[in-house]
Parts: C-alpha cells; structure tokens; sequence
C-alpha cells in the first residue's frame, strides 16, 4: 500500500497514512436516525465488502460517539483477514471500559487519541487494560488533531488507515483534505430527518467543491457501493 506526501507553502512534506473512508447512508444522505440508530442501513452482501475492505488496511478509526453508541468490534469477521489495529479518536475519553475495542482483551490492539482534555485516571485505567493512549495537540475546536494523529500513526508503521464514522470525525476529515479515497454504500432507504453523512465543510461555491475520480459502482445486494479516489480543488 502507498503513503502519500502533502505539502503546503508554510511546511516541508510530510508523509502519513493513506486515508479511506468508508460508511453505509440511507438515499437521502442518512447516516443514522435522528436518535443515532443505524443498525442496520445497509444490507448484509455490503457489510462483508466492508469487512474485505477494513482487511486491507493497517488500523481502522473511529470516533467516540460511534464507540460509545454502536460499540462496535471493529474487527474482521465475515471474511479471511486480519484484524487492523483499532483506533478511537476520544478527545476527553469518555470510551467506556466495558466497549468492545478495550473488554475481554480487545484493548491490546487499541489505541485511544485523547488531549489533555482527558482524566489522568480515565488514562490510567485504560493503560491497566493494555490499551495505548496517545496524547495529542488538539485543534481550535479542542478535539484531536487529526493530521498530527496521522503522524503518529505512521510512527507505528501504519500505512493505511479506514475511517468507519462517525459524521463529525468524517467530516473534519474532509475539511482538513486528509481523505484520499471514500467509499460510500447507499442503501435503498430514506429516512427524512437523521443524522447528515457529511457536515459543513465551508463551502460556498461549487468550484471549491471536492470531486471524486476513478469511480466504481458495485451493486451488493439491494445496496449499491461507490469506491471513488477523492481531488480536492486546486489539487491541494
């Protein structure tokens, strides 16, 4: 797998993880319900494509809220592979002990991205679990810096990265031009209100609006998956 170099006119390049992106909405752009429910959008011949995919890479990501809600495995389990490592973006670590990515022995393959924000002792007892804790710069909004966990990732030799959800940690992404490829399952549902896929990302013009290139459109099941490389504009 590939890492890639990004440079800007302020720093050298500097090389981190390759960055996907992969979740499953409703039709209309849904990733859960308006109370966080979203078990389950997409079908089953699609989870297995996401299981495949998070086998292809070297950690999978996601946020606190998805950990806390959906407390997922984040493991491979529909198809032959190995588990990635497992990382939880948790600025104040407010991941339970009891979470499936720290209990019965999970912590071991898990890192947790806090900032200062973070107990000392919610760090401890993490610690005592055989989790890793990184403590990271945070960015204006007080969360985790994700360009600077990136790097840090690479540190550990990670060289690819899934991001699963959830939409405030995709879209942060985003808006920071981290994401290199997405992979989006739409399921044939539409929920109304519900929580957006992809949030603000301050653009107030269609030329400024990120493009997706060398798309391939798979039907799994009744869902439909869409792998796209993504561009950002002026190529930055």
């Amino acid at each position: 797998m590939l890492t890639f170099r990004h440079e800007n006119r302020q720093e050298r390049a500097v090389v981190r993880p390759g960055i996907t992106v992969s979740y499953a909405q409703t039709l209309d752009g849904r990733l859960a319900t308006s109370d966080g429910n979203s078990r389950w959008i997409s079908g089953p011949d699609s989870l297995r494509f996401a299981h495949a995919l998070r086998a292809e890479h070297d950690a999978i990501v996601v946020g606190a809220g998805t950990a806390c809600t959906d407390d997922p495995s984040l493991t491979v389990r529909h198809v032959p592979g190995d588990d990635p490592l497992r990382v939880v973006v948790d600025s104040t670590l407010r991941t339970p002990l009891t979470a499936a990515v720290l209990a019965d022995g999970a912590a071991k393959g898990t890192v947790l991205a806090v900032t200062e924000s973070a107990p000392e002792d919610r760090c401890e007892d993490a610690l005592s679990l055989g989790a890793t804790v990184l403590r990271l710069p945070q960015n204006p909004e007080g969360r985790v810096d994700l360009a600077s966990l990136m790097k840090r990732l690479q540190g550990f030799g990670v060289r690819s990265v899934m991001v699963e959800g959830g939409a405030a940690l995709i879209t942060a992404l985003l808006r920071d031009r981290l994401v290199d490829r997405l992979a989006v399952c739409v399921a044939p549902k539409i929920l109304g209100c519900g929580i957006e896929a992809v949030g603000d990302l301050g653009i107030c013009d269609l030329t400024d609006s990120l493009a997706l290139a060398d798309t391939t459109v798979t039907p799994y099941g009744a869902d439909t998956v869409f792998d796209s490389r993504v561009v950002y504009p002026n190529g930055i």
